[in-house]
C-alpha cells in the first residue's frame, strides 16, 4: 500500500522562532552572514561561499545580467536563466564576469587613422566611454593615446576627424607599469586624479586598464562577491536536454558555478547530468533539484551534487501542486532534508549545502529558513520585484507594479524544465503569468531585509548561520496565534 506521511506538511507561516538570551554581545554589527555555497569536508573550507545567503531564480523575469551584477556587488548570486539559446546566455555570464575587475583587458580599441565617427559607434556598442589607441587597434597593442569624452566637443568637431588630432597622447599619459599591484595602481590614481590608469609592459605594449570607479565602487560596496580575479562571481542554470552543447560554452563564458534548472529533481535524467558535468569538467562545480524528501536529497548527493536544492510547488507563481497533486509545504521538505544532510556529515564528514527554493512570503520567513537548516535561499518573486529585473514596469491602478512569469507558463514556454523525455512541448501549464509590486533598487530593500533577520539571530542569541541552526528554538503556530501576531482590534491611521 502507499506510504503515508503522519505528519502534516507545513508552511513557513505555521512556524515562529523563540526568543534565547540575548548578550550584550549580539548586535547586529556583530553578525556574520557568509554561508557555503558548495560542498566541503569536515576541516577544509568551501571553494566557494557567498557573503550573504541568497541567490536569485533562474528566471526570465529575474535572473539576466543586471541583476546578477546588483546581486554581487552585495554578497549574493545570480543563476543565469537557461530558458535561452546558448549564445544569449554566454553573452550574459559575459557581461557580469567583465562588468567589474580590478585589472581590465581593454575592450574599446581604435588605431590613430580612426575617426570620431568611429569613436561614438565603438561607444554606442560597448557602452564604454574610455577608448584605448594603439598603433594596432588591439587591446595589448602599443599604447599611442586614450580617448575620453573630455576630449571631443560633438557640436564643433567633424566625425571625419581622426583620432591622432584629438585623442590624449601617450606622452601626456600617467601610467603604471605591468607588475605593480591594485593597491599600488589605485595610489597613483588618487594621486594624479585620474579617472583610467593603463598599465604598459616594458615596450609601452597596453596590458590593462584600472578605473577610479572600480575603487569607488568597492568601497560603496564591501560585501561584494568577487573571484580571485575580482570578477564578480555568477551561476548559471543548465538543463538535461542539451547540457553536452551547453556546458563548455558556460564554462569558456566564466560561469564561476552550475545548476540543474528542473521541477522535480529526483530523476535519472538529473544524475545523468551531474555525472557528465563531473567526468568531464572535474573543476566545475554544479548544484541540482529541486527534492522534498531525504530520498530524494540522498540520490542527487550520491550522484555527486555540490548542494542541492529543497521544494516543489512553493514558489508564488508555481502551480505544480493543484495542476498535478504533488510537492510538499516547504518547512517540512526542508526540516527532513536539513537532518538528512547533518546524518549524512556525521556518517562521511562532508557537508552538502542545501538551498530553500519557494515558500517565502514575509521577510521572517528566511530567518526561520536558515533556522530549518538551509544554508541559503532562492528567490524569485522577491528579486522581481526591483529596478534592476530585466522585466517592464507598468502603472496598474494607481500603483507601479513589474511583469513576472513563471519558467512553466506557456510565456516562458520552458519545457525542458518539466521535461519527461519526451515531447518537446508544454503539455500544460505549471505557473502562472502575473505582476507583483514595484519596490524599487534591490541594495536599498536588501538592506531592510538584511537588517530584520540580523536583528532576529540577536534575539536568538545567535552571531552566525551555524550557531542560528544549531541554537534556534522553533514552535508551531495555530491559526488563532497568526492573527494575534499582527495588529488586530484597533483601527489603523490612513498615513496616505
Amino acid at each position: 500500500m502507499a506510504f503515508y506521511y503522519n505528519e502534516p506538511s507545513r508552511t513557513f507561516n505555521e512556524y515562529l522562532l523563540i526568543p534565547n538570551l540575548t548578550t550584550s554581545n549580539n548586535i547586529p554589527s556583530n553578525v556574520n552572514l557568509k554561508t557555503p555555497l558548495v560542498k566541503f569536508s569536515k576541516g577544509t573550507e568551501p571553494t566557494l561561499s557567498l557573503n550573504l545567503p541568497f541567490v536569485s531564480a533562474a528566471m526570465q523575469a529575474v535572473s539576466d545580467d543586471n541583476l546578477a551584477i546588483a546581486l554581487a556587488q552585495c554578497g549574493g548570486m545570480s543563476f543565469i536563466y537557461c530558458s535561452q539559446s546558448i549564445e544569449s546566455q554566454s553573452e550574459m555570464i559575459k557581461r557580469v564576469k567583465k562588468y567589474k575587475s580590478g585589472f581590465i583587458v581593454s575592450k574599446s580599441n581604435l588605431h590613430p587613422n580612426n575617426t570620431l565617427r568611429d569613436v561614438l559607434d565603438l561607444k554606442k556598442k560597448n557602452n564604454h566611454s574610455t577608448v584605448a589607441v594603439t598603433d594596432d587597434g588591439t587591446p595589448n597593442g602599443k599604447l599611442v593615446g586614450i580617448i575620453t569624452n573630455k576630449d571631443y566637443r560633438l557640436s564643433r568637431d567633424s566625425l571625419d576627424k581622426k583620432v591622432n588630432e584629438f585623442m590624449t597622447p601617450y606622452s601626456s599619459l600617467v601610467h603604471g607599469k605591468l607588475g605593480i599591484n591594485l593597491s599600488e595602481a589605485n595610489d597613483i590614481i588618487w594621486k594624479y586624479k585620474l579617472n583610467c590608469l593603463p598599465i604598459v609592459d616594458d615596450n609601452e605594449n597596453l596590458c590593462y586598464l584600472v578605473f577610479r570607479k572600480d575603487y569607488d565602487r568597492n568601497k560603496n560596496n564591501p560585501n561584494e562577491l568577487i573571484d580571485s580575479n575580482k570578477s564578480y562571481v555568477v551561476g548559471a542554470s543548465i538543463n538535461t536536454r542539451d547540457y553536452e552543447e551547453r556546458v563548455p560554452k558556460l564554462i569558456e563564458a566564466g560561469a564561476d558555478i552550475l545548476c540543474i534548472d528542473s521541477s522535480d529533481g529526483f530523476s535519472e535524467w538529473q544524475a545523468n547530468t551531474i555525472k557528465h558535468v563531473k567526468e568531464n569538467y572535474s573543476n566545475v562545480n554544479i548544484g541540482a533539484g529541486n527534492v522534498v524528501s531525504r530520498e530524494g536529497f540522498m540520490y542527487l548527493v550520491e550522484a555527486g551534487a555540490d548542494f542541492v536544492k529543497v521544494g516543489i510547488g512553493g514558489g508564488s507563481i508555481c502551480i505544480t501542486r493543484e495542476q498535478k497533486g504533488i510537492g510538499r509545504g516547504q518547512a517540512s521538505a526542508l526540516i527532513e532534508i536539513a537532518k538528512a544532510r547533518d546524518e549524512y556529515y556525521e556518517e562521511t564528514g562532508v557537508y552538502i549545502p542545501i538551498c530553500s527554493d519557494g515558500g517565502i512570503v514575509h521577510d521572517y520567513h528566511l530567518t526561520l529558513a536558515l533556522a530549518m537548516g538551509a544554508d541559503f535561499v532562492m528567490m524569485g518573486r522577491y528579486f522581481a520585484r526591483f529596478d534592476e529585473s530585466p522585466t517592464k514596469k507598468l502603472k496598474m491602478g494607481g500603483n507601479y507594479v513589474k511583469e513576472y512569469w513563471a519558467e512553466g507558463s506557456n510565456r516562458a514556454r520552458n519545457w525542458e524544465r518539466y521535461d519527461l523525455g519526451e515531447d518537446k512541448k508544454l503539455a500544460f501549464e505549471e505557473g502562472v503569468d502575473s505582476y507583483v509590486s514595484y519596490a524599487g533598487s534591490l541594495k536599498e530593500n536588501l538592506g531592510v531585509t538584511i537588517n530584520k533577520i540580523k536583528s532576529t539571530m540577536c534575539n536568538c542569541g545567535s552571531l552566525n548561520l551555524k550557531e542560528l541552526r544549531e541554537n534556534a528554538r522553533i514552535t508551531v503556530v495555530s491559526s488563532t496565534s497568526l492573527v494575534e501576531g499582527g495588529a488586530h482590534n484597533v483601527i489603523l491611521r490612513d498615513n496616505s
